[in-house]
This record gives structure tokens, C-alpha cells and sequence, in this order.
């Protein structure tokens, strides 16, 4: 599978390298702005290549696009130390006012695959601008915040991450909801494995695993000025889900209708495969985290038609 990745920065790049080390594409295309920078990204992530997957990694221009399944945008200007991902909005639309319509002229049967931050924002932006059906215009969502969630619960209760199966919901951002009422570890709720474990989860704790899976971000930002590691592999596991057609369930974001908001893009479990995104669940939650998802949807909604296209 042939995958493009508009944006050679650190969240382009890594994504790059994450799909090689998983051989999740035959071709990786990188493309950016700076062709210097592509080109560089590009040769150094080759060179993981004896250590990956049998993948061809290159740089190019828009019309090296053609023929790919996966585009991810990673385009953009990146989010400044104490910033809020909603602040992003207005100087990355219009980076992505120019470049989703080259991806578009190149590649038109793509499953776009939206990285940049306010991403949900910007993924239901980019939905606008392709004129694609919203299966097939993906953020990345809250597929990170998920992954920091699950890593502090099994932390917490010393197992591993992938044995925890808990969601966070709504936007990429700070109006996020974790889904405490259907997390689960192993076939059992968190709160019964903890107390199996002798580690129960006390107000302190939940607090604890809260502000970190919150503020995550925030603290990589202050000190090392960006995250990209763990996004990078996120986007991977999504391209994976595409190629292999595995209709894994992964908390992405899409444009659809979330708690009786109407055409909002952010994140509840999605199922995705070969074709984008197939259906969309919502675990059970509770009232309390029912009326955060539904704030957390009506803040989306409010900002995106705010967005002069």
C-alpha cells in the first residue's frame, strides 16, 4: 500500500518512521514545503529500512501522491508552549486551504488521514474542502489521549497497557471526556481489577491519571516544544487498520452526529477498515460523562462554523 505524508516535520516524519518499523506500506511518499527537509526525513528514515518492513520510503512533490490509499496531513504550523490546540485554528485552516486541493487533484479516491492540530477541527475543515464522504476523512482524534489513558490505568494496576480497554471521547483537547464507566481491564471493570489487585482507585487517584492523561500534552510541549513520538505511532496503527481492512475499533474523528449535535467531527470508538470509517459506537457512560461528550461535541460544532471557508 502506497501512503503519503503531506508535513516532513517531526509528527510527518515519525509517523513515517513508525510505519516502517511496523511494514505497514510497500511506498511511504513525503512531502513538504521545504523539499530539502522531505528529502532528509526521507533518506534517514530509509535507512531504518533493513530494521522494518520491506518499505520503499521517498520524497517528491504533490504529483508523486498519485496512486496513494492513505495521504496523512501533518501540514501546518505547530502549537506554541501554552497554546491551546482551539488557538491553532485560524493560522493552520489556511495552510490547509492550499493543500488539500493539490492532494485532491493528485490522489481523489484517498482516504485522508488528518493530523494537524485543532485536529478535530481541522479534519472536519478538510472534509469541506475535499467534498468527500466523511468515512473517508479521518482525524486522528483522541487515538493519543486513549493510548495515554490506558498506559496510566495499566501503570496504575500493574498490567499491561493493551490489556486495558478504556476510551477517551469528544475533542482533542481539553473539553475531552475519559470514559471511566466503560473501562475495563481484562474482562472486568477497572475499578474491580483494582480492588482484586490491592490498588483501588481512590478520588486521588483518578485525579491523578486524569490531569496526566490532560495535561500530557502541555508538559511535553514545555519541555521539548512538541509531542510526536506517540502521535507518529498512532497514525501508523490507523494506516495499518486501513491496509490490512482489520475493522478495528479505534477512537478516531469523523464527521457524524455525537450526542445530538449534528455534523461535528470528534471522537467516540469508530470502526475502521479498507474503506475509512464503517460505523461509530458510544460506550455506556455515564449521565455526567454523557453531558461532557455532548459539551465537548457543541464546542467543536460552535468553533468549526466559526471557520470562514
Amino acid at each position: 500500500m502506497k501512503v503519503g505524508i503531506v508535513g516532513a516535520g517531526m509528527v510527518g516524519s515519525a509517523a513515517g518512521f513508525a510505519l516502517v518499523l511496523r511494514g505497514a506500506a510497500s511506498r511511504v511518499v513525503l512531502v513538504d514545503i521545504d523539499p530539502a527537509r522531505a528529502r532528509a526525513e526521507a533518506e534517514d528514515i530509509a535507512h531504518a529500512v533493513p530494521f522494518g518492513g520491506a518499505v520503499s520510503v521517498m520524497a517528491g512533490g504533490y504529483d508523486d501522491l498519485a496512486g496513494c490509499r492513505v495521504v496523512i496531513l501533518s501540514c501546518g504550523v505547530g502549537q506554541k508552549p501554552g497554546e491551546t490546540r482551539l488557538e491553532l485554528l485560524g493560522r493552520n485552516a489556511e495552510v490547509f486551504r492550499s493543500v488539500v486541493g493539490e492532494v485532491m487533484r493528485v490522489c481523489p479516491d484517498a482516504i485522508l488521514l488528518v493530523a494537524s492540530n485543532p485536529v478535530d477541527i481541522m479534519g472536519q475543515i478538510t472534509a469541506r474542502l475535499s467534498g468527500l464522504p466523511a468515512a473517508r476523512v479521518i482525524g486522528s482524534g483522541t487515538i493519543l489521549d486513549t493510548a495515554r489513558f490506558r498506559w496510566l490505568l495499566g501503570r496504575q494496576l500493574g498490567i499491561a497497557p493493551r490489556s486495558v480497554h478504556a476510551y477517551v471521547l469528544g475533542e482533542h483537547g481539553d473539553s475531552e471526556v475519559l470514559a471511566w464507566s466503560a473501562a475495563r481491564a481484562g474482562s472486568v471493570s477497572v475499578e474491580s481489577f483494582a480492588e482484586q489487585m490491592g490498588a483501588p482507585l481512590t478520588s486521588e487517584v483518578r485525579e491523578r491519571i486524569d490531569t496526566g492523561v490532560r495535561r500530557a500534552a502541555y508538559t511535553i510541549i514545555e519541555g521539548k516544544g512538541a509531542t510526536w513520538y506517540g502521535i507518529g505511532a498512532g497514525l501508523a496503527r490507523i494506516v495499518s487498520a486501513i491496509g490490512a481492512d482489520e475493522q478495528a475499533v479505534l477512537t478516531v474523528s469523523t464527521v457524524s452526529d455525537v450526542e445530538g449535535v449534528r455534523d461535528v467531527a470528534c471522537s467516540v470508538p469508530r470502526v475502521v477498515g479498507a474503506e475509512g470509517v464503517t460505523a461509530a459506537l458510544v460506550p455506556d457512560l455515564s449521565s455526567e460523562e454523557r453531558d461532557g461528550l455532548r459539551a465537548s461535541a457543541e464546542l467543536l460544532k460552535e468553533t468549526v462554523e466559526s471557520v470562514p471557508l
